[in-house]
């Protein structure tokens, strides 16, 4: 299992030079191009995306008020809550306009030609996933820190840390205990499942 822990993220600016964003982690490492990347970004002001052909992008909003997606097929895609998510193509062309100020979000863009990528956001106490050979899933908790169980393996994230999963053997996630209490919290997480 691997940790990525929000503090070693690398900063990069936007291909498009209109923002920065903080790298999570790129397979191949410094490949470019890449088969898939994490990164979280801060969108300070209204503006395009930058073009990613060849890739499909999941955005998911990690903090403030909301954006509205608005995409050069007059599709329009709108995240009001944190945990929302927006699937698109990285070809289309993509004006984002921000809704009550500066936002976070984090995005998992990965090649089209990689086999059955999905995602999903998830809002758990406790979740098994199966062993899949031949996959790895990412876990990036999002509002709370989430404890992973791989075997023997123990290991806890905090919200906005990033572990990838191989998916050889079964893991469980599950959300912190509450402070002063023999309960569980829950915790809001993002899951993605990508070749291994």
């Amino acid at each position: 299992m691997r940790i990525v822990r929000q503090a070693s993220f690398k900063t990069v600016p936007w291909k498009n030079g209109g923002g920065i964003t903080h790298e999570a982690i790129r397979v191949p490492a410094n490949g470019d191009p890449f088969h898939w990347r994490v990164s979280v970004a801060r969108i300070d002001v209204s503006g395009p995306f930058s073009d990613f052909s060849g890739y499909d992008r999941k955005m998911i909003l990690l903090k403030g008020g909301g954006v509205a997606l608005r995409f050069a097929d007059g599709a329009v895609r709108a995240l009001r809550a944190v945990g929302d998510m927006a699937e698109f193509d990285g070809a289309l062309a993509a004006q984002c306009d921000l809704v009550d100020g500066p936002c976070v979000d984090l995005n998992l863009i990965a090649a089209k030609a990689l086999p059955g990528v999905s995602a999903r956001v998830a809002r758990l106490e406790s979740l098994t996933l199966p062993a899949v050979a031949g996959r790895a899933t990412l876990a990036f908790p999002i509002d709370a820190a989430v404890e992973i169980s791989r075997g023997s393996e123990r290991v806890v994230l905090a919200a906005w840390d990033l572990a990838v999963i191989p998916g050889d053997s079964e893991v469980t996630l599950h959300a912190a205990w509450e402070e002063g209490s023999e309960t569980r919290q829950s915790a809001t997480v993002f899951l993605a499942n990508l070749p291994a």
